[in-house]
Order: structure tokens, then C-alpha cells, then sequence
């Protein structure tokens, strides 16, 4: 698994299928971003059918193939939209155009799981609103700082069970190390990109109303920035932004591309969240200067204080619970409008983010 670059972070486990093989058949389309690898990975793990693979660019395909030796490559991607097998679409396009990709998926009867940001304007947001409110089938998001992360589904589980009691607070950081040379031209448009609160932070708004139970929230007050990477002068390396939940609960966070190279990882995400009778703190990636391993869980509550290590212990159950869902159209991983308000929220802290210097 690489851990310089989050780019190609992908995420691998033990196989714990929800379905027999070839029950459930998806296809990717769109390898402009390596999330897509992660993608593919839970849903097989989860006993996903990978049958079709599209992309425009050959050695993206060729790259494909020969990490998952069973896929076929399409001639176009109306081949594989025109499969009546596939039940699926998962794509990780320019952020600039998921949304148009998913609207075609949708209108050939195929549900939709793309990379995140799901969206870089709010009309499409309200266009693929309207397509899932009409078809009922799904536009699900890889917000992959939770789903994919065994320390952040852990912490999941122990709110759910009352460890800290009601959430009051979610305070998160998304720091990402640029590797720019590495980066293809859309990442420095922000036009494509949709500015670095809409692309990255769309992770720590997702998790905030997981993590605190809101269905809603007001973004008080955004900030961005391109405080170091002047020579890219539409790259936005770092914004912050603090919400209000419809259940009261706060929300801080930051996100950057300002990761030192001295880093044993590409980011030192960490998230805290504080309850009424206790408090959790996610370090995801690493434990700077102790170990380069990641998901580490650390609890206090009345009961004491306990640090977890998890990595390999939880599993990543959203990937069985979506594939579950598109099989019997229920909403167990995610529902739609939890999906949709994460990005509504992160698109709106960006519309409205001060820009300073």
C-alpha cells in the first residue's frame, strides 16, 4: 500500500464477502485518480465482480489490468453502460466532470459509487438530486478518511455504543503531502478541482455529520489560502472552516498541502471528538516519532484512558453494506442524503471561503 502519496493510498483486507461470485457485477470507468484502486479493493474484498474496466488513456488501462488480471478492457464506455450485467459504476473522473459521468450511469439503470468530491458546483448537486430522486438508484461517495479507515469505523462503533456519550465537538485535520511534480494538470485548475475545501475537506464535513449525528449544518465561517506553492497560483494549499449542527454539535476543521517530506506518511490525519462524558482522538495514518503505523484509537472516559491499535482488527464494513444496499435497495452504508449533504456543505465553505494570503 503506498504511503508517501495519498493519491495512490489504497487500502487492502481480509475478503469478507456478502455475495456469491458473480452475483454482483460492477465496472470502473475513469482512472484519473488512484482512489480508484481503493474503490475496486472493497468492493472485491466485500465479493464485488469486477468485469469492465474504460479509460481514454492506455497505460492507465494497462496499469488496471495488471493489478486486477480478470478485468476486460472496453472499447468505449457506452460498452460498459450498455452491459446489463453491470449493477454498478465505480469512477474516480476530474472532480469537473464525476458528476456528468454519474448522470449517464444513472440513465442507463446502473448505480453509481464515485471518488470524492462527488461534485465542484451546487447545480450539479441539484442535477443528480433530482436523477436519484427520479430513478432511485444511488450516487454514493468514497469518503475514503472514514470508510477506510479501521480507526475511524472503530470510533464509529464506540459512539454508537455511548463510550463519550452525546457528541459535542468533531475537530479535524486533513494535511496531504503535494508531490506536485507526481500531479496531472486538472490538479492545479480550479475549475477541475473545485478548491481544496470542496475536494478534500468534502472528507472532514462528511465526518463531522457521521461522527455527531446531524442531518444539517451551517457553515459559520471558511478560509483558503495558497500560502507556499505560489508558482501554481489556482492551487489553494490550505483552508479551514467551522460549522454548527442542527443538534447543536461544533465543527472545526483544516486541511492543507503542507506536509514536510520528513513525514513517514503522506498526511498525519488525525480526528477529535469530544462527548459529554469522554473524548477520542483518530490517529489515522501515523503516531508521528513512535510508529509508522496507523489506526490508533485513544479513549478517555470515566472508565480510564485506553489506546487501540486497530489496524487489521475492524474491517471496512461500508463496501458489503453498499453492495447489500444496491441488491435490496435499502440505505445501511450511507443514505443518499447523508452523501448529498456532505457535499452540499463543502461546496457551500467553499463558495463562501475568505481568501487571504
Amino acid at each position: 500500500m503506498q504511503k508517501s502519496d495519498g493519491m495512490n493510498y489504497a487500502p487492502e483486507s481480509k475478503p469478507q464477502p456478502v455475495c456469491e461470485p458473480g452475483q454482483f457485477v460492477f465496472a470502473a470507468i475513469a482512472l484519473d485518480h488512484g482512489h480508484i484502486y481503493g474503490m475496486c479493493n472493497g468492493l472485491i474484498g466485500a465479493g464485488a465482480t469486477l468485469k469492465w474496466v474504460y479509460d481514454p488513456d492506455p497505460a492507465k488501462v494497462a496499469a488496471f489490468c495488471a493489478k486486477y488480471p480478470g478485468v476486460q478492457a472496453a472499447e468505449s464506455e457506452r460498452q460498459v453502460l450498455e452491459d446489463p450485467e453491470v449493477k454498478l459504476i465505480a469512477a474516480a473522473a476530474v472532480p469537473s466532470e464525476r458528476c456528468a459521468l454519474g448522470l449517464r450511469a444513472m440513465e442507463h439503470g446502473k448505480d453509481y459509487f464515485t471518488d470524492k468530491t462527488p461534485f465542484t458546483s451546487l447545480e450539479q448537486l441539484a442535477a443528480a438530486r433530482e436523477m436519484t430522486s427520479r430513478t432511485g438508484l444511488k450516487y454514493m461517495v468514497y469518503y475514503s478518511e472514514r470508510l477506510h479507515v479501521e480507526s475511524a469505523v472503530y470510533a464509529g462503533q464506540l459512539i454508537k455504543e455511548g463510550a463519550i456519550g452525546r457528541v459535542v465537538q468533531v475537530i479535524g485535520t486533513g494535511p496531504h503531502r503535494l508531490n506536485a511534480p507526481s500531479r496531472p494538470d486538472w490538479f492545479f485548475r480550479k475549475e477541475k478541482y473545485g478548491g481544496i475545501l470542496c475536494d478534500i475537506g468534502s472528507h472532514q464535513i462528511e465526518q463531522f455529520l457521521f461522527f455527531s449525528g446531524c442531518k444539517d449544518a451551517k457553515v459559520v465561517h471558511s478560509k483558503v489560502a495558497n500560502y507556499h506553492n505560489k508558482q501554481y497560483p489556482e492551487l489553494e494549499d490550505f483552508g479551514d472552516a467551522t460549522l454548527v449542527g442542527d443538534n447543536g454539535a461544533t465543527n472545526y476543521f483544516r486541511v492543507d498541502w503542507l506536509t514536510p517530506n520528513g513525514l513517514g506518511t503522506w498526511g498525519d490525519g488525525r480526528t477529535i471528538i469530544l462527548g459529554t462524558e469522554g473524548y477520542i482522538e483518530l490517529r489515522k495514518y501515523i503516531d508521528i516519532a513512535r510508529t509508522k503505523d496507523g489506526n490508533h484509537l485513544y479513549l478517555v472516559n470515566g472508565e480510564g484512558e485506553k489506546h487501540f491499535a486497530v489496524s487489521g482488527q475492524i474491517g471496512y464494513p461500508f463496501f458489503g453494506e453498499l453492495i447489500l444496499d444496491c441488491m435490496n435497495r435499502t440505505e445501511n452504508a450511507m443514505t443518499q442524503a447523508h452523501a448529498f449533504k456532505a457535499a452540499e456543505l463543502c461546496l457551500i465553505a467553499q463558495r463562501d471561503a475568505v481568501k487571504v494570503e
